[in-house]
């Protein structure tokens, strides 16, 4: 409790009050309201940035197209480290992927999530958890935008089918076919967005 706190820190609530409210927008815990509620140590720093990323393209301080700019750049330097640093167990996560996104296709569902996690995937497979986290938050404004527009069979089918390519071209190390796909992808994800 912030009372228990102020005792154990020497300090009045309004000081444990204000720290608190500090760390909980900064992201690194969560008040919990209630008899049993509290500070929790919860890591919500992905959740905000998300956030505030969201919010500056809703405010069109950011358009679509400066989005898909910077998703070219920073996915063209992910791909750069998967092709460095992937290891066989990424590998098979992001054939998973694409083979559990295949059989929502045949299925005739659309792939969305699948597809969105194959780009995490790809910046978890760098090894650098700063690519994870840029990459996660520029996912979670690229779902609500999916989860916005309606996307057919056909659309979500062609990702799906341009993650299989890109995952061959990592497979095999080519840096020009990787590229490439990638580039062509994205570019073509951002003029659905529009």
């Amino acid at each position: 409790s912030e009372l228990e706190l102020a005792r154990q820190f020497g300090v009045g609530r309004q000081t444990i009050r204000e720290a608190l409210g500090s760390l909980e927008m900064s992201g690194f815990i969560t008040i919990q309201r209630g008899t049993k509620g509290g500070p929790v140590i919860e890591n919500t720093i992905l959740h905000i940035a998300s956030n505030s990323l969201m919010n500056a393209i809703q405010m069109q301080n950011i358009t679509l197209d400066d989005l898909t700019a910077a998703r070219i750049e920073i996915e063209r330097g992910v791909l750069m480290h998967v092709l460095k640093n992937a290891d066989a167990s990424d590998i098979r996560s992001l054939q998973e992927n694409v083979s559990n996104a295949k059989g929502e296709i045949k299925n005739d569902i659309r792939a969305s999530a699948l597809n969105v996690e194959f780009h995490r995937l790809l910046a978890k497979a760098t090894k650098n958890p700063v690519f994870e986290i840029v990459v996660d938050s520029i996912m979670a404004v690229a779902a609500d935008y999916l989860s916005r527009i309606e996307l057919g069979l056909e659309q979500s089918k062609r990702s799906v089918n341009d993650h299989e390519a890109l995952l061959s071209a990592i497979i095999e190390k080519n840096t020009t076919k990787a590229v490439k796909v990638l580039e062509d992808h994205l570019r073509l994800l951002g003029s659905l967005y529009q």
